[in-house]
């Protein structure tokens, strides 16, 4: 029997680019493996969410399925509400823009298939695969991150603040989330790593970030909030569950 691999998209605004990375998630084939694609909108101003449902439409022969956020909560709550709603015996998270590629799917899950993972990173500063160069400050800021974020936790991640985690969705759905923006990062990690006799992996990664005209979101104010997550995840909280 098959297994499901759940993908969750949260979407704010990605109505340019979200049926192109739809396109691309459905072109992925693992052996063994179903996907399912669970598109979580928050609350867009654009025609995102019209462009999802007509998308629906034209592709009855896949598992995708569209929930909306009552009001914009940012993406930490839209992940937490996709965790909510996929039944797969593992799970990804797909942002909605053409940063990341979703035929590296099975690069992250051949560890988890092969024994040894429960919890797979996609890290850009690993290996030969192409990365677009771009703002030096944003590099910089992500290595303090994760440098901050392996101090506290006892990890030694090259990239924590990655898009692409992949879980066993046994594991994660266990974890009790509370942040609603660009804190989900340091905040999964702190409380995955909290988990007795957890094994986290890492593989290299492609990545073709965007600028912000193209549409990038976060700013240096996520920046600062993602060093207060690591202080309060990982140096006052103990337990993953909490």
């Amino acid at each position: 029997m098959s297994q499901i691999l759940s993908v969750i998209i949260p979407a704010y605004n990605e109505g340019k680019t979200i049926r192109n990375i739809l396109d691309r998630v459905l072109e992925v084939k693992i052996e063994g493996i179903r996907l399912e694609v669970v598109v979580v909108d928050d609350f867009s101003t654009d025609n995102t969410k019209a462009v999802v449902s007509d998308y629906l439409t034209a592709h009855p022969e896949h598992t995708i399925r569209l929930v909306g956020q009552e009001r914009n909560m940012g993406k930490g709550a839209a992940i937490r509400r996709g965790i909510g709603e996929v039944s797969g015996d593992f799970l990804v998270i797909q942002d909605a823009d053409l940063e990341y590629d979703p035929h590296e799917f099975r690069d992250l899950l051949a560890p988890i298939l092969g024994g040894q993972a429960d919890v797979v990173y996609g890290s850009r500063f690993m290996g030969a695969n192409p990365h677009r160069i771009l703002f030096f400050w944003h590099s910089i800021g992500n290595k303090l991150l994760t440098f901050l974020s392996n101090m506290f936790n006892n990890l030694n991640l090259t990239d924590m603040e990655t898009c692409y985690k992949m879980f066993r969705s046994e594991i994660i759905k266990k974890v009790h989330l509370k942040e609603n923006r660009f804190g989900f990062e340091p905040e999964i990690t702190a409380k995955i790593a909290r988990i007795p006799g957890i094994r986290i992996y890492e593989v290299g990664i492609s990545y073709y970030g965007r600028t912000y005209d193209e549409g990038k979101k976060i700013n240096w104010r996520d920046g600062f909030w993602a060093i207060y997550c690591i202080f309060r995840y990982g140096l006052f909280r103990s337990n993953f569950n909490r």
